[in-house]
């Protein structure tokens, strides 16, 4: 009898294939296999073994077993077809997100190994040229190591490849054999405090098996301490655990402080890891090993075998959302994954979103609180900044400029929030009114002076800034507005002596950078720090004594209705960096609506009471977490186009349940070209909503369509303009 198997593959299809399977040929469910597929060979990975064979239809063969062993175990199977019904999804695409980009290709499921290096004992950095900083610092660096250190240990210290070969042509290190590790001393966890103590007392134990918690911690009260002792107390010598961060910019120095007290337990997963570091990772998780992952959103979709614990820090950041493709949320994911290993997860915030609110409120999860800082520091002091009507110079105010003076002769550290990269948003003629706009997008040219150049920072479109105007040849063409990089100069005008630390994705490109400033600001001298949102996740610094936040009206008046849970996060994730040691904080909010009822509550600090007065309205307004949402986007050559395949898909839809609203333009109706628009489907259950787009789903498939045309779905839409 002919044997047949279930196959997924990585693309954008809604179905799986049959293949038949070889004579004496074994195969189990999660095993990488190749097959043949039109013309092309592609690697699949089985989903069901004992198939019925279609009638009347001859199968093509297996080519080739990758693995006699399931790359993906059981329950990461199950949590990824959970997570393709959920997000309506191909399961293909799902199941390979599990995979690291090495064995989606095809390559071995083994490391490579890796290489070692050790500075020769005659080498000295005085053998460099003058201008090779980088070189002498590794030099230096290696000298220092007690043992010959492996590349990815070099790379993930902050150097490069390159760095390491030029090295090794100057004859100054030399590959060796790797040494056995020498024991790593783990130090002991500081004891919490009394309301530390108190907090992690609530929490449930792991042996309860599956629990949530939200740990709800105002910024600066050691919701790290209690994530690091939980680990230790609870976590048992054979088990895994994940630690889920919001940003690549915070594993490093999240890593060094868990390795502190965990050794080598400790490995990363980020996007920022090449792929034999990604495969050397995942085949320790995939083998077993008792790791305790620190990574971003896609670590949540590692084939962990023993899971003890899941940690999700900042849970309400908006990077745990999947933004494009397969568009997940790794909080939501985590959540469920705990489920299926029956261990608990715990969510950690300052400012928790509004559905993890909503879920702690209804007993869905636990609700344990943190209302103290540590030691002597106290929460800052907010105070609003009237604008209107008053000169500014790089977009600060007179007051701003000056509470900035008073805390640099002090020789403290001033933190200055501009939520925008670049030098300006705006480039604009004051004769003729013209505006440099994007010609693939609706919108505005981002001028970088730096590099001279205007950017759009939706395309990555980029051309070099005029002299004069486009339009008229006049030479009243300027800049307009703020930029992390016009307010990096203005401070630097104003405060020659001082250093000025520009932190955003520009000035962070490179790898090692974040390593490299926050060392300069943790080295505790007078700075001015100038930054986006990069500033405002989890960082600590314990000088900084005032937070300027230049403008704070961008999400008041917004058409979506997230923005003001979105603003308020934003400002007390960043007032959060004030005051965190034994200099009190001071906040200072610059708007132009200081009368606004938002900014005023906000003023008080008190992120419970304003998720209350947002639920409040929530449910006024029958808008998530009180309904489900989804949203199906569509984008063509022309807005035409995308908005008649909306119609045309809306006209599927049934129901009284269902609400929908549009088709409509997305804001951004032009990106890249492309012509976006939407469709809002909201329902009073998710069960109903998630029937209509999986029938919803099948029958776009099935349609014809020009090639020209893009569609999806995104469930629990973060986004919904």
């Amino acid at each position: 009898m002919i044997q047949t198997a279930r196959i997924a593959l990585s693309r954008p299809l809604r179905r799986l294939f049959d293949y038949q399977v070889p004579v004496g040929m074994r195969l189990t469910p999660g095993q990488r296999v190749r097959v043949p597929f039109g013309r092309q060979s592609l690697v699949g990975l089985v989903v069901e073994t004992g198939v019925e064979p279609p009638a009347g239809i001859k199968l093509r063969p297996i080519s080739q077993v990758l693995e006699d062993w399931p790359v993906l175990p059981p329950e990461t199977r199950q949590l990824m077809q959970w997570a393709a019904a959920y997000y309506q999804h191909p399961l293909g695409e799902c199941l390979f997100m599990s995979l690291p980009p090495a064995l989606r290709r095809g390559r071995p499921a083994t490391a490579n190994n890796d290489l070692f290096w050790h500075a020769l004992e005659e080498a000295t950095p005085e053998a460099l040229p003058a201008q090779a900083h980088r070189q002498k610092a590794l030099l230096t660096w290696l000298r220092s190591q007690p043992t010959p250190c492996s590349q990815s240990t070099i790379q993930a210290a902050g150097f490069t490849p390159d760095q390491i070969r030029n090295l090794k042509k100057r004859n100054l290190i030399e590959e060796t054999e790797p040494q056995p590790p020498l024991a790593q001393a783990c130090e002991k966890l500081p004891s919490l405090t009394h309301a530390q103590e108190r907090a992690f007392g609530e929490i449930p134990r792991p042996e309860l098996g599956f629990s949530a918690t939200l740990l709800y911690g105002i910024t600066g009260s050691g919701k790290t301490e209690i994530y690091l002792h939980y680990l230790q107390r609870y976590l048992k010598q054979e088990q895994q655990a994940l630690v889920l961060v919001p940003e690549i910019n915070l594993t490093p120095q999240t890593v060094r402080r868990f390795n502190r007290y965990f050794g080598d337990r400790i490995c990363m997963w980020h996007s920022a890891l090449n792929d034999g570091e990604r495969l050397k990772t995942w085949l320790r998780i995939r083998n077993g090993e008792p790791v305790i992952v620190i990574g971003t959103r896609s670590s949540v979709t590692l084939p962990f075998l023993s899971l003890g614990a899941i940690i999700v820090d900042e849970e309400h950041d908006t990077s745990f959302k999947q933004g494009e493709g397969f568009r997940y949320s790794a909080r939501d994911l985590a959540v469920y994954r705990g489920h299926l290993n029956r261990c608990p997860v715990l969510l950690g915030s300052a400012t928790p979103s509004i559905e993890s609110y909503q879920n702690a409120t209804t007993g869905k999860y636990r609700l344990v609180k943190l209302e103290e800082r540590v030691g002597e520091a106290r929460p800052p002091t907010l105070r609003l900044l009237d604008i209107r009507s008053r000169p500014l110079e790089g977009g600060l105010s007179p007051k701003a400029i000056q509470a900035i003076r008073e805390r640099i002769e002090r020789k403290e550290q001033v933190l200055v929030f501009v939520n925008r990269r670049g030098f300006a948003p705006v480039m604009m003629c004051f004769d003729c009114g013209h505006i440099s706009e994007c010609p693939r997008c609706d919108s505005r040219l981002t001028y970088h002076r730096k590099d001279r150049a205007l950017r759009c920072h939706h395309c990555d479109y980029q051309t070099a800034a005029p002299e004069t105007c486009p339009a008229c040849a006049s030479d009243a063409y300027s800049p307009v507005g703020q930029g992390t990089e016009r307010t990096e100069d203005i401070l630097q005008a104003s405060f020659p002596e001082t250093p000025i630390i520009r932190v955003d994705r520009d000035s962070t490109r490179n790898r090692g950078s974040i390593d490299r400033i926050l060392q300069q600001v943790n080295s505790g001298e007078s700075c001015i720090l100038v930054g986006t949102q990069m500033l405002a996740k989890g960082h600590d610094f314990p000088n900084v004594s005032l937070v300027v936040v230049v403008n704070a009206d961008g999400g008041l008046f917004s058409v979506d209705f997230r923005a003001p849970e979105q603003l308020i996060q934003t400002l007390l994730q960043v007032s959060g960096r004030a005051g965190r040691g034994r200099i009190p904080g001071t906040v200072l909010i610059q708007t132009c609506h200081s009368e606004h009822s938002l900014l005023n509550q906000l003023c008080t600090g008190n992120y419970l009471a304003m998720a209350e007065h947002i639920l409040a309205e929530r449910a006024a307004l029958q808008l998530p977490p009180y309904r489900a949402m989804a949203l199906l986007r569509a984008e063509a050559t022309t807005m035409e186009e995308s908005l008649a395949f909306l119609d045309g898909a809306k006209g599927q839809l049934t129901g009284s349940d269902l609400e929908i609203w549009g088709p409509l333009p997305a804001v951004i109706a032009r990106r890249a070209e492309r012509h976006r628009a939407q469709l809002v489907l909201i329902s009073n259950q998710k069960g109903p909503l998630q029937r209509q787009l999986q029938t919803l789903c099948h029958h776009l498939e099935e349609q014809k369509k020009p090639s020209s045309l893009k569609w999806q779905i995104d469930v629990d839409p973060l986004e919904t303009g």
